[in-house]
């Protein structure tokens, strides 16, 4: 028992310096944001106590709602798309086929390049005149399937979304990794057994990384949850609201020095967040148990 004690004191003094750090960089300034959002501040005069008003009038706003369904469907687009696309290219990479490391490389470049400077990249895509989109459509004769894809309601959300997904290369990493830590002789004595190379990958490579990917999608949902970048430079949340997201409409109340509504927008974020990872990581958590019973 004495023992047990000082154990607890050592791992109480490990603990201590990390502790500390947490509570000064985030318990505290968490706890300031919810303080902050229920008071009415410019952030020059003093506070004024108004309580859940901030909170009543940001979900009374249908921008508000319309940003937290953005949001939402951002979150979903990035775990249940890109992600999958992402452990399907480090499946293949995988398999060492010629010029996997340059492949490799290429896939991870988008990474190490502003998002700025991508998101100007794609509003050239996109424009309605000299874009690639249209000049290819044209090209092959569909004219008529041309359109402005940033400045109409059907397409704008989407078209940003879009351009998002298809850089898989942070996931592509993270599963290449997961996926070359696989002993060979699994896949070895699979083929013995005549499976090809989908039932291989269905079998063994998916199951064994089936872990990393909640964790990949566990971090695909904070960044969908969290995005600003791209939709406040390519469309700033138009055309009509349409592209709107939380991070935007937090921006938009900071700037107008309306520091109350924007940490209830704050709060708001991390409150849904924290939902919708925790629904997500038991979902998940729920279906290795009831694999694990049928096994």
């Amino acid at each position: 028992m004495k023992q047990l004690n000082k154990n607890w004191k050592g791992i109480g003094l490990f603990l201590l310096p990390a502790g500390v750090l947490y509570s000064l960089f985030f318990i505290i300034p968490l706890g300031f944001v919810f303080y902050v959002s229920l008071q009415s501040w410019n952030g020059i005069s003093a506070m004024e106590f108004i309580g859940l008003t901030n909170y009543r009038n940001l979900f009374q706003n249908p921008t508000f709602i319309l940003g937290i369904r953005n949001n939402f469907i951002w979150a979903m687009a990035l775990a249940f798309i890109q992600v999958p696309l992402a452990a399907l290219i480090a499946m293949i990479l995988t398999r060492k086929p010629r010029g996997w490391r340059f492949l490799r490389t290429v896939y991870f470049l988008p990474n190490v390049i502003s998002q700025v400077a991508i998101a100007m990249l794609w509003i050239s895509i996109y424009n309605a005149e000299y874009g690639a989109i249209n000049q290819f459509l044209t090209m092959i004769g569909l004219e008529d399937l041309t359109q402005n894809w940033l400045g109409q309601i059907e397409t704008a959300l989407p078209a940003v979304i879009i351009q998002q997904v298809l850089y898989i290369g942070y996931f592509m990493i993270i599963l290449l990794a997961a996926t070359m830590s696989i002993p060979e002789s699994f896949y070895e004595a699979a083929q013995l057994d005549g499976a090809n190379v989908f039932q291989q990958d269905w079998y063994i490579t998916l199951p064994m990384i089936k872990s990393i990917m909640v964790v990949c999608m566990t971090l695909a949902i904070s960044y969908g949850l969290r995005h600003f970048e791209a939709t406040f430079l390519m469309t700033n949340g138009g055309p009509a609201n349409s592209t709107m997201v939380m991070g935007l409409h937090l921006y938009r109340r900071t700037s107008s020095l309306d520091y109350g509504q924007a940490n209830a927008v704050g709060t708001t974020l991390i409150l849904v967040g924290g939902t919708i990872i925790v629904v997500i990581r038991r979902l998940f958590s729920r279906r290795d148990k009831a694999a694990d019973a049928v096994q």
